[in-house]
């Protein structure tokens, strides 16, 4: 006779089709108004009726296992809100409320007891010893099981090393309790302590757990990919996957998942038929998104698998040539998407508040990508990794590094990729760099070891491939997306071709122009490129300066090389007198209304830092 606690793993045995778990527990809670702050565990006890609304949801939309809301319910993380002396009772609770909805819903339903991280990190790399985790795992797990659960769903884990405590505890509390260990990953396809796909899967196996898993992480492309680097480490292994509803983007100060549940459906396909036995979904994911990977597997017939999704199958291949998930702008840019690219100068002391501020107006106003300049002028001013990373991390927009060569030494030029992959900055512009005689140290060392075209190759064919300049191995390959600089109106055409056939050659995946004032001369540039090689496949951000004054514009055209402002523009500025900065915006509007029949993007060069004027120039390209 089958006990309750093997229905899970007679299921797996009988079963030809994947069993569907859940989504998103925590999403679906903070929609339907509780603060993301607060205790989601303890509502098993003070608000269970909203709870129970989740469960039921996901219940009708043809879920087959629910999780417990216990994803917190461990004595570290229950201590922050100063419930840790409740394990017993939250996780008791949480069990109970799923046991009724379950009933009342008259369906056969699997109880997975949800255990989630201890939200610290264990010996050798944080305090918490290995024991001690231990004990923190079986008190949790001991109540879950001690209440009925039918599985153990030890989800989202950073490291292997708490997946063996978890798992040991599981075992400790009842040998035959079947026990699905599901890791997350960063968008480099590695743990947070450096573990492939295929070493997670490998020591998973040995620990004995019954089904292998990944959740969370990215989007379904990215667990598709693992998943399948999962199975071929461990061909006879049971798996399950639940990815976030995609990677997640900061929104109106919102975290938002973009992808809508009919973008499941495909992927369903291909969960199944890579090896997958358990599909759910994470963060994200509402119960919209469970009816469709439900209904997909119920209504597909066993033969699917000879032929399915050939286009998503070799989309997902496409993708193998990156290491990680390309960056945003390079999706955007391959998807034929018209790319809004801002440049905005480190500030020159300490303070970066009004750098973040002009960063977070131009998000919202809907840039793609904020571009940090790298001591322009050769003027010192404040590391750009530091910018970079602190935008990131507080708006969501991706950035782009400006890498010139001067100044730096082979061993520093790898150094500061590692070190800006590192920090998550992925797209990187190459350039020379202004020559140190013309800015605040003239007597500073000005060699380099690397031209912008060696250097482009160095990231292209060296750390993307994974290895250094000398061939020795980096560990893993970086994905840096790689941009140069290039020129529209030259005073020499036919170097600047050279030049720009050199780069392209090198790996170039991007340019970025210098301002353009006329098109006409623009065009003609690219007309004698395709004369000589033919169409420039390159995508081409280009420049767009905003004028803001008369004496700006004469300033600029009499001053700055590389950059001439025709007669009737300089004219234009002039007449405006004191509404010249709205003047300056339309030209600037009436170029970009050129550049997009032509070019695939434009790169905002405010100046005077004038944010707030590139964002009005935003919102009207976007209406």
């Amino acid at each position: 006779m089958t006990t309750a606690k093997n229905k899970f793993v007679n299921r797996l045995e009988k079963s030809t089709r994947p069993i569907v778990a859940d989504g998103a527990m925590g999403t679906l809670l903070h929609d339907r108004g509780i603060e993301i702050d607060a205790c989601f565990d303890e509502l098993n006890i003070t608000q269970p009726a909203v709870v129970a609304d989740i469960h039921r949801d996901y219940i009708q939309a043809g879920a087959e296992i629910i999780k417990t809301n216990t994803f917190g319910a461990n004595r570290t993380k229950l201590e922050r809100h100063g419930l840790d002396d409740k394990v017993n009772l939250i996780n008791t609770e949480a069990v109970g409320l799923l046991k009724k909805v379950i009933s009342a819903s008259f369906k056969d339903v699997l109880i997975a007891g949800d255990v989630g991280p201890l939200g610290v990190p264990l010996a050798p790399f944080g305090r918490l010893q290995l024991d001690e985790a231990f004990e923190i795992y079986m008190e949790q797990i001991r109540a879950l099981v001690q209440a009925g659960v039918d599985l153990i769903l030890i989800e989202t884990m950073v490291d292997t090393y708490a997946v063996r405590e978890a798992v040991k505890a599981a075992r400790h509390v009842d040998l035959g309790i079947p026990v699905i260990a599901s890791m997350t990953f960063t968008r480099d396809l590695r743990t947070l302590l450096g573990d492939t796909p295929e070493e997670v899967a490998i020591r998973m196996d040995e620990l004995g757990v019954d089904v292998i898993g990944v959740n969370c992480s990215g989007g379904p492309a990215q667990l598709l990919r693992i998943l399948k680097q999962m199975k071929h480490a461990v061909p006879k292994g049971r798996f399950s996957v639940m990815p976030n509803a995609g990677f997640p983007e900061r929104i109106g100060g919102r975290i938002m998942y973009p992808a809508g549940p009919e973008y499941f459906h495909d992927y369903a396909l291909s969960f199944w038929r890579t090896g997958a036995d358990v599909i759910g979904g994470c963060c994200g994911t509402t119960p919209a998104h469970i009816e469709v990977i439900a209904e997909t597997i119920k209504t597909t017939s066993d033969d699917f698998l000879i032929s399915v999704t050939p286009e998503l199958e070799a989309e997902v291949e496409k993708t193998q040539e990156y290491a990680v998930e390309p960056s945003k702008l390079a999706q955007k840019l391959e998807s034929g998407k018209f790319v809004v690219a801002v440049e905005m100068d480190p500030p020159r002391g300490l303070s970066i508040h009004k750098r973040l501020a002009g960063a977070s107006l131009l998000a919202d106003a809907g840039a793609d990508v904020i571009d940090v300049a790298d001591s322009p002028m050769a003027r010192m001013r404040m590391s750009p990794w530091a910018v970079c990373h602190l935008i990131q991390a507080q708006f969501g927009i991706e950035t782009t590094l400006h890498f010139p060569t001067r100044g730096r030494n082979l061993l520093r030029v790898q150094g500061d990729l590692l070190a800006a992959h590192a920090m998550s900055i992925h797209n990187v512009f190459v350039v020379m760099g202004d020559p140190t005689a013309i800015g605040d140290y003239p007597d500073a060392n000005d060699s380099y070891d690397l031209v912008p075209t060696g250097l482009i190759k160095l990231i292209k064919e060296g750390f993307n491939q994974g290895v250094d300049h000398s061939g020795g191995e980096i560990g893993q390959p970086t994905c840096f997306f790689v941009g140069a600089a290039l020129n529209l109106s030259p005073r020499n055409p036919e170097r600047e071709i050279r030049v720009i056939r050199k780069k392209i050659e090198s790996g170039a995946d991007f340019f970025l122009t210098q301002p353009v004032f006329e098109m006409d001369k623009a065009r003609q540039f690219m007309k004698m490129y395709e004369n000589v090689h033919g169409p420039l496949n390159v995508p081409v951000l280009v420049g767009i300066l905003p004028l803001v004054t008369d004496r700006h514009a004469r300033f600029l055209h009499n001053e700055v090389p590389g950059i001439e402002i025709p007669d009737k523009i300089q004219a234009r500025m002039e007449k405006a007198g004191d509404h010249a900065a709205m003047e300056g915006g339309k030209i600037a509007t009436e170029l970009i209304q050129e550049i997009q029949e032509e070019f695939q993007g434009v790169y905002f060069m405010p100046a005077f830092n004038r944010y707030d004027m590139v964002a009005e120039i935003i919102d009207r390209i976007h209406r």
